[in-house]
């Protein structure tokens, strides 16, 4: 008899669940910081600041979550590009710190793709 090692729907829907609220509250995290910090709105780490405050937190509600994770993921790529690959060692992200911009840029494709999983805000809008 062969083995089933599919997880079920529902084990999926809640490890999304979990990546899309850790992910968000580390993000939401980094537009703290930054609010913390003083940063002018009318500059570009401003507006990044804007996208990591807003984006974190409808990404924790799970309102939007599409949407919402496109635009941040490529706000992290032209972090990535902009201000890490730009210091050299474009293929070493270790080295030119951008591990964590290129790590949100993919989760937040991907969760552009997956949506939102369980306990998400848009499940109950019909998003």
């Amino acid at each position: 008899m062969p083995v089933n090692n599919t997880p079920s729907p529902d084990l999926r829907a809640y490890a999304l669940m979990l990546l899309r609220i850790t992910a968000a509250y580390m993000f939401l995290l980094h537009g703290v910081m930054k609010f913390q910090g003083g940063v002018p709105l009318g500059s570009l780490p401003g507006v990044a600041m804007v996208l990591e405050l807003v984006g974190g937190v409808l990404l924790i509600l799970g309102l939007f979550v599409r949407p919402v994770a496109f635009i941040l993921s490529g706000q992290m790529a032209v972090a990535y590009f902009l201000a890490h690959a730009s210091m050299g060692d474009f293929w070493l992200p270790l080295k030119n710190k951008g591990e964590s911009a290129a790590l949100f840029c993919f989760i937040f494709l991907y969760l552009s793709a997956a949506g939102g999983g369980a306990w998400a805000l848009d499940r109950k809008r019909g998003g």
